[in-house]
């Protein structure tokens, strides 16, 4: 049986991103709804609005919209390791044939970057590509749904201490 080709979502950056957070590829849930981390169950957003209680919370059509100028706002960007894969399901164990984004344009998207954390270890292993940067790179317990070993407060420490290192607190 073939899998077909996924294609992940382009950037969510700006010039004034300090830190790129970088998932592995986006959920089932994710590329039907072209959002980044869109499964109800991933903490990332909840992470987030307990980093910055100021943010908006909405679940309306265009709350993600808010949320997603908020984030920039705040001078943080979001993408992902993989360009294309090829995965069953949202596990990144299932993901096959992964294509690596090309990060050499981040310099000139992001002028700004000062440092990039790698959301899990799926997206940690390709940290040598990050790395040719010449920026701080971190690994962050991932905020997936299948990431119960950490509770919601450890999770929330570790994201919070990086973006504190940033000033993004």
């Amino acid at each position: 049986m073939t899998t077909a080709v996924l294609t992940g979502l382009p950037p969510l950056v700006c010039g004034q991103t300090r830190l790129l957070i970088l998932g592995s590829f986006p959920s089932a849930a994710s590329l039907a709804a072209q959002q980044y981390y869109g499964h109800p169950q991933n903490h990332f957003w909840k992470i987030l609005q307990a980093i910055w209680p100021d943010g908006p919370i909405g679940t309306g059509a265009d709350s993600y919209q808010i949320r997603s100028e908020w984030l920039l706002s705040k001078q943080l960007g979001v993408w992902d390791v993989y360009a294309a894969c090829e995965r069953d399901g949202s596990l990144d164990s299932k993901i096959r044939h992964a294509v690596v984004n090309d990060f050499s344009a981040l310099r000139r998207l992001c002028p700004k970057l000062q440092a990039v954390a790698h959301n899990g270890g799926e997206s940690f292993k390709h940290s040598k590509h990050t790395q040719l940067l010449g920026l701080p790179v971190y690994r962050l317990p991932s905020t997936s749904p299948a990431n119960a070993s950490w509770s919601f407060e450890r999770k929330l420490s570790s994201w919070r201490e990086v973006f504190e290192t940033h000033g993004l607190i």
